[in-house]
């Protein structure tokens, strides 16, 4: 049941569907695509996601907050989604590693939420017609009024929102995965003979950069629109292109970004849009999924092995657009959608799925090790 204090708030669809709840977070109104994440956990690591720019978050798991919110745990500098929806919201958290409850974090952040509604009826209805823009909004609490608003928003299709979360500098990453978390037997080399990796910063999470650390990488990470002979100028044994949000056939600076650093036969790795942006600059077309793919539980594989992955993405790979020279490595095992993909005779490879699994499980974290394999095996090949 919602406190007595607690603010009205309406949520409507492009559709015209409309739900009342209660508001948590910020006050305002806020535009943007609702998508829904089928997560038990991590809430904290889906908000700061970069890839989720652009868009307002369902959390199909009942109850949001419990744990309420910590630094250590966020995936960027800031709330990224463009609002929350919840079924139930907890007001006082729980947890020792706690410093702020949700709803003030969001309200920190300006970040408007809803709860209170039917989540289980809001997921069916994107489940059978499709993602759509929706607002929220505490200020607008008329049906056809925020309905107008909605309407006018531009849809996800044809957005390029990379420019919105990528760095506005280049940097270099050094932080390693915390031992308390490290899963791995034995810690990454961090001797001298240590490998550089450029990352083209897309909109990048930053477990994706302490993995990389994690595994005795020197990461330098540069901006979205840095042209590949500055990227070169650094040398790099490897090229990291990373996650990030919107429709990746928009993003055309990254893609013939890409087709020049093809060239210069340098292993290139990319995650999830950046896999996208990978297979679009190797000649293929993508498409946008109906409702598209967020959650912790996505099997992923191709033959006898079933890995459990960490997804979030709107738009995947045509596998007919791809040439002769590609390699699907990996499907999706629920819609099988391409998962994952391999050049025949180039270092490249890219998974569509997140393998630092912040948050999920940790069946994909060799990836980043045969990164750091074919980097090395490339080094050896030159020298």
């Amino acid at each position: 049941m919602p406190f007595s204090d607690t603010q009205p708030a309406l949520l409507v669809l492009a559709d015209g569907t409309s739900y009342r709840g209660w508001s948590f977070g910020a006050s305002g109104t806020s535009i943007g695509e609702v998508v829904f994440n089928t997560g038990m956990t991590g809430y904290q690591e889906v908000l700061t996601d970069p890839s989720y720019c652009g868009q307002i978050v369902t959390f199909t798991y009942p109850e949001l907050g419990n744990t309420g919110v910590n630094a250590e745990d966020e995936e960027s500098d800031r709330p990224q989604v463009k609002g929350a929806i919840a079924r139930n919201i907890c007001q006082r958290p729980s947890n020792w590693r706690s410093s702020q409850s949700l709803p003030d974090y969001l309200k920190k952040h300006n970040i408007p939420g809803i709860y209170g509604i039917d989540t289980r009826a809001l997921t069916r209805k994107i489940r059978i017609v499709g993602a759509m823009n929706g607002g929220i909004s505490t200020e607008i609490l008329d049906p056809a009024e925020l309905l107008s608003r909605v309407q006018s928003a531009p849809n996800m299709k044809g957005l390029n929102l990379v420019p919105q979360v990528s760095t506005p500098t280049a940097y270099e990453w050094s932080e390693i995965t915390d031992g308390h978390w490290e899963f791995r037997a034995e810690p990454g080399t961090t001797n001298g003979d240590r490998l550089t990796v450029v990352a083209l910063d897309l909109g990048v999470k930053r477990n994706i950069l302490r993995r990389l650390a994690s595994y005795g990488c020197r990461v330098v990470v540069v901006p979205a629109n840095t042209p590949p002979e500055e990227i070169l100028k650094y040398n790099p044994d490897g090229i990291f292109l990373s996650n990030g949000p919107g429709d990746p056939a928009a993003v055309t600076e990254a893609i013939s970004t890409t087709k020049a650093l093809l060239e210069s036969q340098k292993p290139i790795f990319g995650i999830c849009l950046g896999h996208q942006i990978l297979g679009l600059s190797l000649g293929g077309e993508t498409f946008k999924l109906k409702f598209g793919h967020r959650g912790l539980n996505q099997p992923a594989g191709l033959q006898r092995q079933v890995e459990i992955t960490s997804q979030n993405h709107s738009f995947a790979l045509d596998p007919d657009s791809l040439g002769p020279e590609i390699e699907v490595t990996h499907l999706n095992l629920n819609d099988r959608t391409v998962a994952g993909l391999r050049h025949k005779t180039l270092p490249i490879f890219s998974v569509q799925y997140h393998p630092e699994a912040s948050p999920g499980p940790h069946d994909s974290d060799y990836i980043f090790e045969r990164f750091v394999q074919t980097m090395r095996e490339s080094r050896a090949a030159v020298n």
